[in-house]
């Protein structure tokens, strides 16, 4: 196990900069996804660690060890792509142990680690049967076992769940990470998936347009957003333009035309100077909704379109000439398009922004 620094990487294709000026720590055992829209960088990144790509410029450490130069096969990594990759014309027992056979680990010793392999991901007894004797989520597995088998330093995984249908990615997301916390390797996955990222990740780099944007734990980037893109990207935000009309050591107090003073804690509103303007964040299960007479603690709006989601509904609403978005649990039947209701909103759970991202 090893921890993993990029020192100010930078990669190009022709004119094209994939990634720029990304400096991050990936430290010893922690899970760490790297998270973004298709063509932020992230893949970019993940080959640039693997050795499959080689940086324009800036340096790769592993274990405090520059790799730039040192080849994929004496990199000690563990791969698991999209795909899986399996040989379909091996058994699961000679799939495993193919990265045993190029390391000389000797034949007596190859079938206990296939065994404790299996073991790990809890397919135990699955050696001689064919990839294509298994399931897609069992296939996941038999790919990440190959991937730790030769027991790596660190652990790439490239989208390994985007191939599953959605309640077998829930029930993968809950075994992979049990299975990074008992192996304790140092763990490196890219999704586009925010619900993967905020789950499983013990940090989070947020990535658009080959650019960091935010590095934290997940509630720290979900909380607190660095950029816009960030409170965009992650959940469903409101942002509303605002006037800094005060602050002190308890806040920065913003003034809407929708929802009127607003004190929003120091701690998240840090990236917000000390007057002029910035923008109010309001996550969308933040805003409550409730009918009955309006009070001076609420706002009326008018809702435009529900999407029913079961537990869930998700409100198009209009304050105004604003529109907002809210999701509220269901209590009964959810609130019908063309109602009014009043709208509510926890201060302390706001977050401020600067007007643009610098």
């Amino acid at each position: 196990m090893a921890r993993v620094e990029l020192v100010d990487i930078q990669k190009s294709f022709g004119m094209v900069k994939a990634v720029k000026n990304a400096n991050v720590v990936f430290e010893d055992a922690s899970f760490t996804t790297l998270l973004g829209p298709s063509g932020c960088g992230k893949t970019t990144i993940l080959r640039m660690i693997s050795g499959l790509v080689d940086p324009t410029s800036g340096d790769i450490l592993v274990g405090g060890s520059r790799v730039n130069d040192v080849p994929i096969h004496k990199r000690n990594l563990g791969l698991v792509f999209q795909n899986y990759a399996l040989f379909p014309h091996r058994t699961i027992g000679e799939n495993i142990a193919f990265g045993l056979k190029y390391r000389g680990v000797p034949k007596s010793d190859v079938t206990e680690k296939v065994r404790n392999a299996l073991d790990i991901v809890r397919l135990p007894g699955v050696e001689d049967r064919y990839p294509q004797q298994l399931s897609g989520g069992q296939q996941q597995r038999i790919a990440l076992a190959r991937a730790i088998v030769i027991e790596p330093d660190v652990l790439l995984l490239d989208e390994p769940l985007s191939a599953l249908d959605a309640n077998l990615r829930e029930d993968m997301r809950v075994e992979l990470k049990a299975i990074q916390d008992r192996i304790g390797v140092t763990t490196i996955f890219v999704t586009h998936d925010q619900s993967e990222a905020l789950a499983m990740s013990d940090k989070i780099v947020v990535m658009s347009a080959g650019k960091v944007e935010q590095i934290g734990d997940p509630d720290e980037v979900y909380n607190t957003p660095a950029s816009e893109f960030v409170a965009t990207f992650l959940g469903a935000s409101n942002l509303l333009p605002a006037k800094v009309v005060g602050r002190d050591a308890k806040g920065v107090v913003l003034h809407t035309a929708e929802f009127g003073k607003t004190l929003v804690p120091i701690a998240r509103a840090a990236t917000l100077g000390d007057a002029g303007s910035g923008q109010l964040m309001i996550r969308a299960e933040k805003l409550l909704l409730s009918d009955g007479p309006p009070s001076d603690k609420t706002t009326q709006a008018v809702i435009e379109a529900v999407d029913y989601q079961g537990q869930l509904a998700r409100y198009f609403l209009r304050v105004g000439d604003t529109p907002l978005q809210a999701i509220n649990m269901i209590a009964g039947r959810p609130f019908k398009a063309g109602s009014t209701v009043n709208l509510a909103l926890a201060p302390n759970e706001c977050s401020a922004l600067p007007l643009k991202d610098v």
